[in-house]
């Protein structure tokens, strides 16, 4: 036993002593100091084993310091109750504040496709079709966004919702899903689903657990149950207002939790990102489209000389104005004081009006947009039974209307009418921009009424509103021409006011004038678009008839002589009565005016030589 054992010995004794004292003596109060000086002591050793272990060395009552060399060469069967823990040593431990992935030691697989780097370039490089339009190319870069999320997710479906808040409805752009085909295509009312809930709340829904007898009734984008049983949506905001729902859904129960939608709302930030540099890009091109519109419009080869000419410059223009299916341009007449549809474009296939439809001002959009100098826009023609044109229309053509009136110093002398087949088409920014830039439109078609009014002026007898002579002949022959070409009858007749010497001393004053407006007015009621009417002599007028044989025409004068004959006229508050003399000749095959017009004054000699009051004709 070496001197560090008997020492342990020594130590240790004690308390077995200690322990018999306390049994010997009968004395309590040895008893008593027996029993502190044994808690004492055992309090002592037991402190001064943790010194032991937790300082590193050994402090024993008599201080005898260990030999270091001891320590450092103690034999392997050394009582390993005794072992020194050195102070400082720290244990190492992988927590989250030291974590970092070692990426670089991350095992390599060697399971590499062959074609791994060409399919990765024709992900990676895959372009936006240039070929599709705006909408189009928004719907492609949603389409790969979706396509992300539900992988990310491992989704049974991930879906993008517009939300119509003038309507109240939800409407499907895209979705891509592991059930396609049940996808339910239609629009959704906002009702009490979970959908809806997104919207009435403005705030995400999640759904960790969807009872199978509830779905159908919570999931209601489905055609009918799928077996979903967690569903996750957040709201998309742009320019403060809910415009979408982005929601993704699972057959796998609590598939979802709040970790996914805060990661579903970055994705949201980069879909309203993606609107907006959508948005500001079909601004630039619609600006720059717009422009080329008005450019080509007042460009050097456009011809404002005649009615065709501004026609075909607004059709080359307008289509780069504004997107259409149909296109009408109502004109005012000036000479016949009418709007007229005189250009109609049709792309669609369905019925629309055709040129030539006089305007009804009361009851109809175009008339609206004439009497009050306000553009006209309909969002859903559908919506109402709307009337464009004319009250008896009878359009199946349901879309946006938006109609512009043309005013140029505070006159009305036209009216540009697009449609689409598209409901809400028409903003009010395309309202603001056609009616600045029709502007030049109105001035181009003011010139030209003014234009027309002229040469109508220079062609009309001012007393009657009939051609004069010289214009009626020159109608006449052009119009000879086209019957000729088509192979179509046609009469001329010359009406001749008979004298009224003996009327004459009645009068204050010349009554010509009077009779003259009279007869002019009636003979302008009795006719059709396809009648030419003029003033050939002091008293005697002429109508040609297109596409009428002379015997139809004799009915038509036999009335009209009839009619005249009946019509009292007042001048200085004295009634009296005229007839006319109607002469009738045929002008088929015939391309020589003077001659029709020699057949037909030979045709009134006869009606004269009777007395007057009567119709003759030559075939």
């Amino acid at each position: 036993m070496d001197k560090r054992q008997k020492k342990r010995v020594l130590i240790f004794l004690i308390v077995p002593v200690l322990a018999a004292i306390l049994f010997l003596t009968d004395d309590l109060l040895i008893r008593v100091i027996t029993i502190a000086l044994i808690v004492i002591y055992v309090a002592f050793i037991i402190f001064l084993r943790d010194s032991v272990r937790f300082d590193g060395r050994y402090s024993i009552s008599d201080r005898e310091e260990i030999d270091e060399d001891a320590l450092t060469s103690a034999p392997a069967d050394h009582d390993e109750s005794f072992k020194i823990i050195s102070k400082t040593s720290k244990v190492e431990v992988i927590t989250a504040d030291n974590y970092t992935p070692d990426l670089l030691k991350a095992p390599k697989t060697t399971l590499i496709p062959p074609d791994l780097k060409e399919r990765f370039e024709e992900i990676a490089n895959e372009s936006l079709p240039s070929e599709i339009g705006h909408d189009g190319q928004f719907g492609f870069a949603l389409e790969k966004m979706l396509t992300v999320i539900k992988d990310a997710y491992s989704a049974h479906t991930a879906i993008f919702f517009w939300y119509n808040k003038k309507k109240e409805k939800l409407t499907i752009e895209k979705f891509i899903s592991s059930s396609s085909n049940e996808i339910a295509k239609r629009k959704f009312d906002i009702e009490d689903d979970i959908l809806s809930k997104i919207v009435q709340r403005s705030e995400p829904e999640l759904l960790s657990d969807i009872s199978p007898a509830a779905e159908s009734d919570v999931i209601r984008y489905y055609e009918r149950p799928q077996g979903i049983r967690s569903f996750v949506g957040v709201p998309l905001f742009y320019e403060g207002s809910l415009i979408a729902i982005l929601a993704i859904d699972s057959k796998v129960g609590d598939q979802f939790g709040i970790e996914t939608i805060y990661s579903l709302g970055r994705f949201v930030r980069v879909i309203t990102m993606i609107i907006q540099i959508f948005e500001e890009k079909h601004s630039d091109s619609i600006s720059q489209q717009r422009l080329k519109g008005l450019l080509n419009l007042i460009g050097p080869e456009t011809n404002f000389d005649t009615e065709e000419g501004v026609l075909d410059s607004m059709q080359n223009a307008l289509g780069d104005l504004i997107d259409w299916d149909t296109f009408v341009f109502v004109y005012y007449k000036p000479v016949e004081q009418k709007f007229e549809a005189v250009k109609v474009i049709n792309k669609t296939s369905l019925k629309y009006i055709g040129q030539g439809l006089q305007i009804d001002l009361a009851g109809t959009l175009v008339g609206k947009a004439i009497l009050s100098s306000i553009p006209v826009k309909i969002d859903d023609t559908s919506a109402d039974n709307y009337k464009r044109y004319s009250k008896s229309e009878d359009l199946t053509f349901d879309g946006s209307f938006l109609a512009i009136p043309l005013i140029y110093s505070n006159q009305n002398f036209g009216v540009l009418c697009f449609e689409s087949l598209k409901k809400n088409i028409y903003t009010n920014a395309d309202v603001k921009f056609l009616k600045n830039s029709v502007n030049i439109i109105s001035y181009i078609i003011y010139s030209l009424s003014s234009k027309t009014l002229l040469k109508s002026l220079i062609a009309l007898d001012l007393e009657t509103r009939a051609l004069n002579s010289e214009s009626f002949k020159e109608r006449l022959s052009a119009d000879l021409y086209k019957a000729q070409s088509v192979n179509l009858p046609g009469a001329l007749a010359l009406i001749k006011i008979d004298d009224f010497l003996e009327q004459e001393s009645l009068f204050d004053g010349d009554p010509l004038p009077k009779v003259l407006k009279v007869v002019a007015e009636t003979i302008a009621k009795e006719m059709t678009p396809l009648n030419i009417f003029g003033r050939i002599d002091e008293k005697l007028f002429a109508v040609y008839f297109f596409n009428t044989d002379s015997k139809n025409v004799f009915v038509w004068a036999e009335k009209l002589r009839v009619k005249i004959a009946r019509k009292p006229i007042t001048i200085v508050a004295k009634q009296n009565t005229y007839t006319v003399s109607i002469g009738i000749a045929s002008t088929l095959g015939k391309l020589d005016c003077d001659e029709v017009f020699h057949n037909a004054e030979l045709a009134l000699q006869k009606a004269l030589e009777k007395g007057g009051n009567a119709v003759r004709n030559i075939n």
